[in-house]
């Protein structure tokens, strides 16, 4: 049983913890989607390599969880604490949403299947950071953010689901990056949606909607409800 099959059985919203590194705007977002009743899940936590992370005030205090890892042996180290403190909280869903740091093998495998990101590009181009420049550099006609399942490999799960914007003639990597801000939260949020209905997972590498495999990412249209292509 899925984890979000598991919280359709009991009859409760999906339990979604958030990794987040900065001030949170994707957080924020899922915040404001449960509260206008477009996502039935609630947040149950928010943990950060940076303690001084303006994410963290988003929650109440004993939903939080905030550590250095400098003050840890090593890599590690951290990501046990980070998972334990974690596994806690029984998360059905683990979102990275700007979470800045590489999670290990064993982290990630600890929460596989449960565990997506939200990455400022059409996966599998443009892995890691400066995306925006690199686009514009390649001369795409488009640019955009995939959702994505978490793997050991930095930015290579399935993806799960993308939206598209325009590269305009002039572009610079910081209005590109504007540009894809404006899609990434409606993507996340319609992304949140089908997971925690069930109707989408990750089985062996393959994408499966509604039971069925998908060979393509689902793709966000302009009134941000995933569809599934053509």
């Amino acid at each position: 049983m899925t984890p979000a099959s598991h919280s359709a059985f009991a009859g409760s919203r999906s339990r979604i913890a958030v990794l987040a590194s900065g001030r949170g705007s994707n957080l924020q977002a899922i915040i404001d989607a449960i509260a206008a009743g477009t996502l039935d899940a609630e947040v149950v936590a928010v943990l950060s390599d940076k303690p001084e992370a303006s994410a963290l005030q988003k929650v109440a205090p004993e939903r939080r969880w905030a550590r250095s890892p400098k003050d840890f042996a090593d890599r590690t180290a951290f990501d046990a604490a980070m998972g334990d403190a974690l596994a806690v909280f029984k998360p059905d869903w683990v979102v990275c949403a700007g979470y800045m740091r590489i999670l290990g093998e064993a982290f990630v495998q600890r929460f596989s299947g449960r565990l997506v990101n939200i990455h400022p590009s059409l996966l599998p181009l443009y892995k890691g950071l400066h995306t925006h420049a690199r686009a514009i550099e390649a001369g795409d006609a488009h640019a955009g953010a995939s959702v994505h399942f978490v793997v050991p490999e930095l930015d290579a799960g399935t993806v799960l689901a993308q939206a598209r914007v325009p590269v305009l003639p002039g572009d610079t990597a910081d209005q590109l990056a504007q540009r894809v801000l404006g899609v990434e939260h409606p993507l996340l949020i319609a992304s949140l949606q089908w997971l925690v209905a069930g109707r989408v997972a990750e089985r062996d590498g393959q994408l499966q909607v509604d039971g069925h495999p998908l060979f393509s990412p689902l793709r966000l249209d302009c009134a941000g409800e995933l569809n599934v292509p053509s």
